[in-house]
Order: structure tokens, then C-alpha cells, then sequence
């Protein structure tokens, strides 16, 4: 039995759904942006003002509120003071007094000064300018100086065979009039009748039909919009008329050339406008071949870097085609004559390996055709795209390629053209600047071509003016920023005058590039224009400054009535607009406090946020919005609703084929909503037939089968909830009886089916039948048919449909216009048969298509378009020929006509589109017998672009020695140019505080997500001067960076010492030495040295050593030679001691202890110069032993050996004929020279040597040193060996231990 943790979607807030708990302004438990329409968080279409932060601020802001602008307004208006005042007069007073409302005006009391100050500067951080919501009764009502909406380019070509269309639409209310001037003269309308003006719309209109020069046109343009409140201005526009001249008459003489010689063919094309397009032609119009050896300049001149004998076969003519009038024009063609020393033109030879010497023609080094010399410059504009071309001549060819001089080629804009002779770096910026240079090559030699690059700027905006909306006393202000090389002028005017003979405004002041507004009236309503220029070209921005005085007014509908489930979070919105930005307070039940705190919640924008939904939290809410004007308020209906429950789930079951099982489901849920029960098998809807039953509380299947056998859900639904619950059931096989002879027989898959036939032809169905083939022993469960088409993926088989086993005759449904071939396949338990023999074609009748493509999107993939791209239909889908689709796109929210083009591919781009706009987009299916549904719209976005703005007012607050935290401002929207991704920190370690301490400059950065205007950056290095900068990151990239801001980290503790190392000389001393840490990290003042003596399990007392920080070395005397050490050393700054390095002195080697009395002396006699020569004497012994040894074995003679023993041999010992015997070890005692470990078990050493290797009979084993263990005896004759029988020759050994 399984319960899903599923809820509807609808859980969390009733009936009217709360914005997306991903939503950037929405999410929980953070306020909206202020810079933002409350349509955002609402349900209601139109946009809201934002409610000024005045109670916040009395509160108490909290501290991690950012300071927030908009439009450049930071305003403290005499209104809102004039509120702060009445505020102050209800506050409540004495100790632990709550919001209990107002006090009467005679109890007022002055608050203390700290009061005033600390509510002043919130209201400076907290204040915002106005918006106007998009609410058309507002917009209506609202009076707008004008704003320009559409104009032409500022260079605008027109064709001579149309009319001239100059454009120009504005807004505002009331409704602007229009006016025109020409090269700076007003243009008189009304006397020229070529001339009229469109209605409601300042767009000039030039008519040519009853004759006229379009030439007399020519000139500058400016449209002036102008209503009661101010005058906008429009882009100075270049009328000019495009013209396509004729080619000059001339008759050209053959070129005489030498093969091998280079040529160039001069075009020289009529100067057009615009500039026309070249292309080179044979007289016939068959195009000119070009590879590296043959191609044309960017001037349109054709080069050849060495001419050869096939290039007489032809004629060349250069081309030219306008734009405008589409007309090709052609030079007369130029004949070549070829002088060669090989007069036939042995088509063999072209693919000779070395073609030009043998046509005889002399090879040479390269040298450039263009351009000349070694040296050239270049200048661009930023922004555009940069060609540098290099030709070259030579034999061979050479080949060309192009390196910059201290850096590599920006690989994401550079790409190489015509046959690598020309460099193209798109979108230039400054850092594009400096040497290129190309390099022509062959195996004669290489010359090179530098082009010094020069790169300049038009102006562009930093800080585009806006439209600035203020209530009456608000402070603001305009800014105006551009950038560009030289560096852009600025001129300010105010209804299309300079400001300098303008009205003098006590209230306004100019500071440069900013226009500061104080204490701004109704009379301060006017159009300012910024107009930015150097002489690359200029900017003209239009930004109004409109003062509103209007009481507060609700926005959302009235009494709305929402529903909510108990237990779940919801939001109350209550949209509002007013001028000045009215306060927003939230009552309950008409009575009581101002809700806020605790289980409410209340957003800067005026939602209230209930955290968890009680059954006490049921009534009705009251939002009050309030400023000097007046008030309004709306009402809210809360009711809240018991949670849908399945308290009797149904259970995993296990049933036998053809019996009945139920499955259970019983809900709870609240008596008012409705509830719906419905069922899901394997996660789709379950169809109910006729062997299946639902009741209100279960489900019955009567007659279970194999196919029934899968996981079942039960869903119970409301509108505002749900709850799931699954169970598995199980369906088992009857049971073979024993009688059934084939239960022994051997099962496999079914052979596959045969004999299929088509009936029942319809237009859009068939019936196919088939033979079964043999089950093998194996009932077959299933037959899958597919089907094969010819036109879109011919060979390609799909699934069709499945049938049970016990069918062999189906309808099918089929699409139109589809040439269908069927198989048959059939599958029992074993598996799946081999695929019929294909059936006969049928082709189905074709129809309109009844869907259209799915996975609409479109998306930018370079600044200034939108790539449409959808998943294509297929064969099925098609149901006619020749599918198309009909893609359909214009920009959103505007009343454009919808833009289209017939596509037969998968995708299309837009060109020439504003950046990172949205787009409606349809994309339609159609073929030849129509089109198919109306598509859903689809929202893309063009292009992003790089970001405009970096982000301002970088705050940097050091944390600790490692550690610091970041704080900005918000930049505006409109510069982010594409989605904002992050703002990104860049840093760097410039240099360390400690002298001659190399460091690395490796820029780093960290990103922070776009809705956050702080953040911490971690991991530096202590004691260090950095440098940070900050940028915007959208989908493009990186935006300009911000002022670099420089900041210094204190001192920290340090790493740990580098290389310590332990040695131990002798068993009296242990030497240590060590190297500076590798981050000292500040100033080191010493190190400290902690260690203990341990043995074993037993410890020491630790002993603590500070030395001086110059000290790198240190001796210890050891208490006892047998103890080892642990040491721990640490460095110090004055912070304090840095990380510790451990190391352990040397563990002593081990060593044999075969008596007490040679491990008591250990320690000294090893030292003894006197012990060390007596065993090397024995090592020299041993080594003649055996050297005697292996003599005697090879005579033939016996050695035997045996242990050392203290008592006499028994009868029981084995002897040997010869007299050689072993010793047995009955007492198991350990034999002289073994080792003893620490828990008293014997180990015997291992030896890849015996004694067996040099007698018979003995058995022995030699000590680590190369010494025997045991006795040796040499056999001798029996009268020696009977008179030494008592006595035995001492062990080389145990000599020494005796000496010992």
C-alpha cells in the first residue's frame, strides 16, 4: 500500500492562485522588489504602485533591506515629511504599548532626536519614484507629457520608385500635435502638396504619383511631439535617395600576362547607395571559379596570385547588384592572353605534384598585391565588425595566416574568410585593438603584412535618462551617462531648447552629466533631452519629468471571495495606486490592530502573507490605503475549507485469473466543495468497461485478467485540493493441471504470424487479418501490428497498435495521405516472434493537417535575431503532400501585424531584431489540401547582448583574514540586455603585506544569483592587498566592469611549517629542522613546539618549546633509549598559532633476545667497537664453515646435525645407517637463535637454506646473519667419533653470548 505526498496545485491558496513559489519577486518569505508593477504577485492584469515604506520604517527596517532607486529618484518629499509628522502624533507611548491606533492630536509628545534621525534616513533609503500602472482607466485619466513610440532610422535610404515614408508616433495625454524640421528650418507642410501627415500620427508622407524628384527631398528630418506638458524630440533623420548608377562606356583591351605572373582585374564600380554587391561573372554568366589562388578583394577587384594557362579559357566581367532597384549591372568583360613557354594545355598536368615547373614556369617567393608594403593602419567603431584582407601572390601559391601581436585571436568573433586571405572579428570592442599581422608562406619563403588596428567609439549609453513621475515636494533626479572614444559631450534641453536659454527653474539644478530636481510642482511638468556626441555619431534620449497629485484608489475588484484549504500558506493582494505613494494597512473583521507579525506577514507592496491557514483565520480583511489626499479601501472574504483526505486506501492485492477483486477507497472532505473520485492504471486514465465497476468508495473488477495487472490510483478532487492513494495488483496464471501433457514439453516463441490480408478498405480505417503461427508450448498473450510508410522513412517500422492473443482479425485507424505497409508480431511469455511477411500497400486519402508542430520556441542565437525552431511533424501527422509550416511571429504587447514566411524546414530566424525582446510566435501547418488548426501562441525572446551597466555603489565590509562581504545596487532592467544570470565578483591578490613575498594575480570571481544585491566571498589569503570588480552575467556574457575597488585582509593564523623533519643521529639525541610555512598569512612572532615521550601504551608528560621565528632547528635529548617521541610544530602570527604538522621519531630496529642477559646488555654492547669486530670474526668463521662444507659434500662424505640439547639422546631418535641423526624437538622449546614475540609465541625464522642441501640426514636452519643454529659435527672414523661422544663443539652463537 502506497500514499503519494501529491496536492493539487491549488492547495496553497484557494481559488485565486498566489505567483509562482519560484517567481523572482514572489518567492516566500521575500518581499517584491519595489521597482516592480504589483501585477507581478496578483492575479489582476493591471499594474499597481508600490506602497511607501513609512510604517516599515517606523517599526523598525530591518537590516538586511537593500537600499532600493528607480528611474535615478531618491526622493524625501515635504508630503511624506508632513506624514512622518502625523505619525509621530500616533504613536503609542509608555512601556510595552502596542499599535493601539492613533492618540489624540492635544496628547502628541516630540520624540527624541535619534527618533527623527533614524526614521529620516530610512525614508532616504526606502523612498521610491512612481510608476504609472498599466491599468487603461488610469492611463486615461492621468495627464503625460509626450513620449516618442516609433521613429525611422537615423539613416534612412528610400527607394526612388515609392513614396518617401518618414515616421514618427508619439504618446502622452492629452494627445501630442506633431511638427517637422528641415536641415534645421521648419518644414511648412501645409504648402507643399506632395506632403501630408498621417492621422493621429506625426509620420510624413511624400507622394509621388502626380510627379516630383524624390531627389529634391533629400536633407535632415526632425519631428517634434508636443502636447501642453512638454515637447519630445525624434532622431536627427538623413533622408537620402538610393541611387544605381550606370556602368561608364569603355572598351578594354586584352590583358597580356605571363604564366606565372600575378594579375589583377580592377572592378571599379559606379559609386551607389548603398554601396552595391560584386560578384564576377564569365559573358555567358557562368559564375568565376575561386579558390586561393583565384579570388576577389573586398573591393571588389579580382587577384590572381599567379596566373596559368586555363585561365584564358574564359572572359571575366565584374558584376554589381543594388539593392534597392534589384538590378545587376555588368562591366564589359576582360579577355586575357596568356604568354607561356608550354603552349598546350595539357589538362594532365593540373594534377602534376609539381605543376608549375612542368609548365616551365619559375617559381618565386610571395609577395603582397594587397595591400602594399609591410605596414598598413586601420580604424573601426566598437560594435562593428572588422575586416583585415591580405593577398598575396607567388609560385606555388602561398598560403596565408593571421596571428596579433602579444595575445591570440579572439576565438569566439574571429573567423577566417576567402581562402584565409581576410580576418573578420565581429562586434570589435576596445580589447581588440592593437597589431595584427598576416603571414604569406610557401616553399620558396614567407613575407608578413602588419596592420595596426585603431579602435573607436561612438557614444554609448552607461546611464540612459528616464521618465521620472514624482508627487508634488518629491525630490529626483535625470542622469545621463554615455562612453565612447573621444570621449562624448553632453547638451541637456528642455522641450527641444538648450537649457542654457530655457526659463530659469529655481528648483532644478545641472551638475554635468545629472539634473538634480528639489521640492518639484505641478509647473515643473516638462521633456528633457540628452543629447551625447562625438564625431563618430550621437545619442538623443527624451525623459519627462510629470508630477502627479492623486488620492489613493483601489485597483483589484471588490469583495473577492477566496477560498483556502486549512493548513496551507496563502496571500492577500490588494493592488493600489496614489500619488504621493499611499501607506497600505490590513484589518480584520473591521476592528482590532494592524495585522503584521507573528502568523501575518505584510510585503513591502501591501500583499498580506497568512503562514498557516487556521479555521479562527475565516472572515473578512480590510486593506486601507491612505496618504494626504485621502483614502481607499477593499474588502477580501477569506473562507476556510477542510483538506481532502483518503482515509481508507486501497491495498497491494494478489489475485488468481477470473476471480473479482475491490479495491477501496474512502474519502473525507469538506461538505461544501465538490468531490470527484476518479481512477488511474499505471498512471493514465482508467477506462471503465463493462467487467468494471465504480461506486462512490471502491472499485470492482469482475473476471481479472492478465492485461488487468498493474498499479491503480485512486484520485479524490476538489476544486481546491486533492489526494492520491496506489496499490498494486497482482494476477496469476491458472494452475497446470497434471493431466496436461504439454506442461513437460519444452516452451518457446510463437512463429511468427502469416497470410495478412487488408479489408474493409475505408478513408480512414482498414481491417487486417492474419493466420496465428505455432505458440510452442506457450500461450500468446499479445500481437503488436506496425506499420511502415514510404514517403518520410521508408524502412522504418512503428508501432501501430496491440492486440490480446486471442484476436487475429483488427480495425485500424489511420491518418491521411499515408502509404501504409503492415507486419504482425506475437508474443507470449518466452518472448516476442519474428516479424510477419509485410502486407500490401494501402494509401490513404489526403486532408488538411489536424494539428500542428509541437515544441514551439524561439530563442536568440546572436544579439539581433530570434531563432523560431519546432519539433517537425511526421508521416502520420502530415496528411497531405508537400507539408509546410506557416510561421507567424510579432512583437508582444504591441498592436503589430503579424510578421510570416512558409518554412519547409524545422526552423527560422529572424534578422534584425531589438535585443532581448519578448515575441508572439504561431507556426501553422499546412499542405496541399489546407491548413491545419489555429496554433497556440508562444512567447520567445530574441538575442541578449552584452549587459550596458556594471553594478554601482560597491560596498566591501572585511569579515576576517579571509573573508569579506559584498554589497551593491540593483541594476536597471533595461541594461541587463537578456536574462540576468548573476552578478559576478572578479578579485585578485595583488600583493602580500610581507615584503619580497611572491604571490599569484590569478583573477578569480564568484557568482551571485540575480535577486540578490549581497553576498560573501571566502577563502583569501590573510594579510594581502586585493582588488575586486564586478560585473552583470546574462546569457551573452559579461557586462562592463564596475570602479575597481581595492581592500586589505588582516593578518591570519599561518600554514603549517614546511618539510619537518626527524632524525635520530644516535640513541642519545633526535635532531629536528624544518622550513618556513608557505603562507605565512601576517607577521611571524615564533613557533611552538609540543612533544611526549610514549612506549607502547604508555605516555609521557608533554613538554612545550616556543623559539623565535628565524629558529628552524632543534635538538632533544632523549631520557631513555628505548622510548620513542611524537612532536607536533605549529607557527605563530599575532593571531595566533596556525595549523600543526605531527611527525614520530624513528622506531629502534628489532632485535633477537635469546637470553636475559643479552637483552639487559643490548643497549651497550652494540655500541662497543670491541663487539662489532668480534662478529665480523664470526661472520669470516661461518663463511669458511661453509665453504669446508660444500668441499666435503662433493666427496661424498656425511655432516650430521643436530639441535643443541641438555639431555642425552633417546633410543627413540632416529638414526641413520651411516651415523648422521636428527634431533627431534619433543619439548617443544624453541630453538637457539629463534625469536620470541611479544606474546610469548615462538617464531621461527625463515630460511630458503638447510642442511639437507649440504648431508643427508641433518636437518637445520640458518639465522638471519648467515649462522648455523645448532651443532655442527664433521664424521669422522669410529675410534675419534666414539671419544668425543660425550662432548660437543660449541655453537658459533652461543660463543658469543659466553663472550657476551
Amino acid at each position: 500500500m502506497r500514499r503519494l505526498a501529491a496536492r493539487g496545485a491549488a492547495g496553497d491558496a484557494g481559488e485565486v492562485a498566489p505567483p509562482a513559489a519560484d517567481s523572482t519577486d514572489c518567492a516566500p518569505g521575500r518581499s517584491p522588489s519595489p521597482c516592480r508593477l504589483i501585477d507581478l504577485c496578483a492575479i489582476w492584469d493591471a499594474g499597481v504602485f508600490l506602497p511607501a515604506a513609512v510604517a516599515a520604517a517606523w517599526k523598525g527596517a530591518p537590516s538586511g533591506v537593500p537600499r532600493r532607486r528607480l528611474n535615478e529618484a531618491e526622493t524625501l518629499s515635504s508630503v511624506q515629511k508632513a506624514q512622518l509628522q502625523r505619525l509621530e502624533a500616533a504613536r503609542p507611548r509608555g512601556p510595552g504599548s502596542g499599535d493601539r491606533g492613533p492618540v489624540p492630536r492635544m496628547a502628541r509628545q516630540q520624540p527624541p532626536p535619534w527618533v527623527h534621525a533614524a526614521i529620516l534616513f530610512s525614508l532616504l533609503s526606502l523612498s521610491t519614484a512612481i510608476e504609472i500602472p498599466m491599468d487603461p482607466s488610469i492611463q486615461n485619466e492621468l495627464s503625460q507629457p509626450p513620449t516618442i513610440t516609433k521613429q525611422s532610422v537615423k539613416d534612412h535610404i528610400v527607394d526612388p520608385r515609392d513614396n518617401i515614408l518618414i515616421e514618427c508616433e508619439a504618446k502622452g495625454n492629452p494627445a501630442p500635435s506633431f511638427h517637422w524640421t528641415r536641415n534645421s528650418r521648419f518644414f511648412n507642410i501645409a504648402k507643399d502638396p506632395r506632403v501630408s501627415m498621417r492621422r493621429r500620427s506625426g509620420t510624413l508622407v511624400i507622394d509621388f504619383r502626380s510627379g516630383g524628384r524624390p531627389e529634391e527631398y533629400e536633407g535632415e528630418y526632425q519631428c517634434f511631439a508636443r502636447n501642453k506638458f512638454g515637447t519630445a524630440l525624434s532622431n536627427r533623420i538623413r533622408l537620402q535617395v538610393s541611387k544605381s548608377p550606370l556602368w561608364p562606356k569603355e572598351n578594354l583591351d586584352p590583358v597580356v600576362v605571363q604564366e606565372g605572373a600575378p594579375l589583377t582585374l580592377q572592378c571599379n564600380p559606379p559609386p551607389g547607395l548603398p554601396s552595391p554587391v560584386i560578384f564576377w561573372m564569365s559573358s555567358s554568366m557562368e559564375p568565376i571559379t575561386q579558390d586561393k589562388r583565384v579570388s576577389q578583394g573586398h573591393n571588389g577587384d579580382l587577384y590572381f596570385s599567379n596566373v596559368m594557362l586555363q585561365d584564358m579559357q574564359t572572359d571575366y566581367s565584374c558584376n554589381a547588384r543594388f539593392h534597392f532597384t534589384h538590378t545587376i549591372q555588368q562591366k564589359n568583360p576582360f579577355n586575357l592572353k596568356v604568354l607561356t613557354n608550354h603552349p598546350y594545355n595539357d589538362s594532365s598536368l593540373r594534377n602534376h605534384p609539381d605543376m608549375y615547373s612542368a609548365r616551365g614556369v619559375a617559381e618565386r617567393t610571395p609577395s603582397f598585391m594587397y595591400p602594399q608594403g609591410t605596414a598598413s593602419s586601420q580604424m573601426v567603431l566598437r560594435g562593428m565588425d572588422l575586416l583585415l584582407e591580405c593577398i598575396a601572390s607567388g609560385v606555388p601559391t602561398p598560403d596565408i595566416a593571421w596571428y596579433k601581436k602579444g595575445g591570440d585571436l579572439p576565438s569566439d568573433k574571429a573567423k577566417l574568410e576567402n581562402f584565409n586571405k581576410a580576418l573578420r572579428i565581429t562586434n570589435v570592442s576596445e580589447e581588440d585593438s592593437g597589431e595584427y599581422f598576416c603571414l604569406a608562406s610557401n616553399k620558396m619563403g614567407s613575407i608578413r603584412h602588419t596592420i595596426s588596428v585603431r579602435v573607436k567609439a561612438a557614444p554609448y549609453w552607461l546611464d540612459e535618462p528616464k521618465n521620472l513621475i514624482l508627487a508634488p515636494g518629491e525630490d529626483g533626479r535625470l542622469v545621463c551617462r554615455a562612453n565612447g572614444n573621444p570621449k562624448p559631450t553632453v547638451q541637456w534641453m528642455v522641450n527641444g531648447e538648450p537649457l542654457q536659454s530655457a526659463p530659469p527653474n529655481p528648483n532644478r539644478e545641472v551638475a554635468g552629466d545629472t539634473i538634480i530636481f528639489r521640492d518639484t510642482q505641478i509647473s515643473s511638468r516638462a521633456v528633457y533631452q540628452c543629447n551625447t556626441s562625438n564625431e563618430h555619431g550621437y545619442l538623443l534620449a527624451n525623459a519627462f519629468v510629470s508630477v502627479l497629485d492623486v488620492p489613493p484608489r483601489m485597483l483589484s475588484p471588490r469583495n473577492q471571495l477566496i477560498r483556502v484549504i486549512l493548513y496551507n500558506r496563502t496571500r492577500l493582494d490588494c493592488p493600489f495606486f496614489g500619488s504621493p505613494i499611499p501607506t497600505l494597512r490590513w484589518f480584520k473583521n473591521g476592528q482590532g490592530s494592524n495585522l503584521d507579525g507573528g502568523n501575518y506577514h505584510v510585503y513591502e507592496n501591501g500583499s498580506l502573507e497568512i503562514k498557516m491557514i487556521r479555521k479562527e483565520d475565516q472572515g473578512i480583511y480590510t486593506c486601507v490605503a491612505t496618504n494626504i489626499l485621502g483614502k481607499a479601501e477593499n474588502q477580501v472574504r477569506l473562507e476556510v475549507k477542510d483538506p481532502t483526505r483518503i482515509y481508507r486506501m486501497p491495498e497491494d492485492q494478489v489475485a488468481q485469473r477470473g476471480t473479482t477483486v475491490q479495491l477501496e477507497c474512502r474519502v473525507k472532505h469538506d461538505p461544501s466543495l465538490k468531490l470527484t473520485v476518479s481512477w488511474l492504471k499505471d498512471d493514465e486514465p482508467l477506462y471503465i468497461g463493462n467487467r468494471m465497476k465504480k461506486e462512490e468508495d471502491s472499485l470492482t473488477i469482475f473476471g481479472v485478467a492478465e492485461r488487468d495487472q498493474g498499479s491503480y490510483t485512486c484520485v479524490a478532487s476538489t476544486e481546491l485540493d486533492q489526494d492520491l492513494a496506489k496499490a498494486y495488483l497482482t494476477v496469476l496464471a491458472d494452475q497446470a493441471t497434471p493431466t496436461n501433457r504439454l506442461a513437460a514439453l519444452p516452451k518457446g516463441r510463437p512463429d511468427r504470424p502469416r497470410d495478412l490480408e487488408l479489408t474493409d478498405l475505408a478513408e480512414r480505417s482498414v481491417r487486417l487479418t492474419w493466420i496465428p503461427g505455432d505458440d510452442n508450448n506457450s500461450p500468446i498473450t499479445d500481437y503488436v501490428v506496425q506499420f511502415e510508410e514510404d514517403q518520410f522513412q521508408p524502412g522504418v517500422w512503428h508501432d501501430h497498435s496491440k492486440f490480446p492473443g486471442s484476436v487475429n482479425s483488427a480495425v485500424l485507424q489511420l491518418s491521411p495521405y499515408v502509404n501504409y505497409q503492415f507486419r504482425v508480431i506475437a508474443i507470449n511469455e518466452v518472448g516476442s516472434s519474428h516479424p510477419s511477411l509485410p502486407s500490401e500497400r494501402y494509401r490513404t486519402s489526403g486532408a488538411p493537417p489536424e494539428s500542428n508542430p509541437s515544441d514551439v520556441k524561439g530563442e536568440g542565437t546572436r544579439k539581433n535575431n530570434m531563432e523560431i525552431t519546432w519539433t517537425p511533424m511526421n508521416a502520420t501527422s502530415a496528411f497531405g503532400p508537400n507539408l509546410r509550416y506557416i510561421v507567424k511571429w510579432r512583437r508582444r504587447e504591441t498592436r503589430e501585424t503579424w510578421n510570416n514566411v512558409t518554412v519547409w524546414g524545422s526552423r527560422y530566424v529572424v534578422g534584425q531584431t531589438p535585443v532581448y525582446v519578448p515575441y508572439e510566435i504561431r507556426v501553422q501547418a499546412e499542405n496541399d489540401f489546407g491548413k491545419g488548426p489555429e496554433p497556440d501562441t508562444v512567447i520567445g525572446y530574441s538575442g541578449e547582448d552584452y549587459p550596458r551597466a556594471a553594478p554601482t555603489d560597491v560596498k566591501i565590509r572585511v569579515l576576517n583574514s579571509t573573508a569579506i562581504s559584498l554589497q551593491w545596487n540593483r541594476v536597471y532592467s533595461d541594461t541587463v540586455q537578456g536574462q540576468l544570470r548573476e552578478y559576478r565578483a572578479y578579485y585578485w591578490r595583488e600583493s602580500s603585506l610581507l615584503k619580497n613575498l611572491w604571490v599569484s594575480q590569478k583573477r578569480q570571481q564568484a557568482g551571485f544569483p540575480g535577486d540578490r544585491l549581497r553576498g560573501v566571498v571566502s577563502r583569501l589569503f590573510p594579510y594581502s592587498n586585493y582588488k575586486l570588480e564586478m560585473v552583470v552575467v546574462n546569457g551573452r556574457g559579461d557586462g562592463p566592469r564596475s570602479e575597481t575597488k581595492e581592500f586589505t585582509t588582516p593578518e591570519g593564523v599561518p600554514s603549517a611549517p614546511r618539510r619537518f623533519r626527524v632524525r635520530q643521529p644516535n640513541l642519545e639525541t633526535i635532531n629536528l629542522e624544518w622550513d618556513h610555512p608557505e603562507h605565512p598569512n601576517g607577521i611571524l612572532i615564533g613557533y611552538t613546539l609540543k612533544y611526549v615521550a610514549f612506549n607502547g601504551t604508555k605516555v609521557g608528560k608533554q613538554i612545550v618549546e616556543n623559539f623565535s621565528p628565524n629558529q628552524t632547528k632543534f635538538t632533544v635529548q632523549r631520557a631513555d633509549p628505548v622510548s620513542r617521541y611524537r612532536f607536533s610544530l605549529s607557527a605563530r602570527t599575532q593571531v595566533g598559532s596556525g595549523e600543526a604538522v605531527t611527525e614520530e621519531s624513528p622506531a629502534p630496529p628489532n632485535e633477537a633476545t635469546p637470553t636475559a642477559a643479552y637483552t639487559n646488555n643490548q643497549a651497550d654492547i652494540a655500541t662497543q667497537g670491541w663487539f662489532i669486530g668480534l662478529m665480523c670474526a664470526i661472520a669470516l668463521l661461518v663463511l669458511i664453515l661453509l665453504i669446508v662444507c660444500f668441499i666435503k659434500r662433493s666427496r661424498g662424505g656425511k655432516y650430521p646435525v643436530r639441535e643443541k640439547k641438555d639431555v642425552p639422546l633417546g633410543p627413540e631418535d632416529p638414526k641413520e645407517e651411516d651415523g648422521s641423526f636428527d634431533y627431534s624437538d619433543e619439548d617443544n622449546k624453541p630453538l637457539q637463535g629463534s625469536q620470541t614475540s611479544l606474546d610469548g609465541t615462538i617464531k621461527q625464522q625463515e630460511s630458503d637454506d638447510s642442511l639437507v642441501d649440504y648431508g643427508e640426514g641433518g636437518e637445520g636452519q640458518f639465522n638471519e646473519d648467515g649462522s648455523f643454529i645448532g651443532q655442527y659435527t664433521v664424521k669422522k672414523d669410529k675410534e675419534e667419533t666414539e671419544g668425543n661422544e660425550s662432548s660437543e663443539a660449541t655453537s658459533p652463537v652461543n660463543a658469543i653470548y659466553s663472550l657476551a
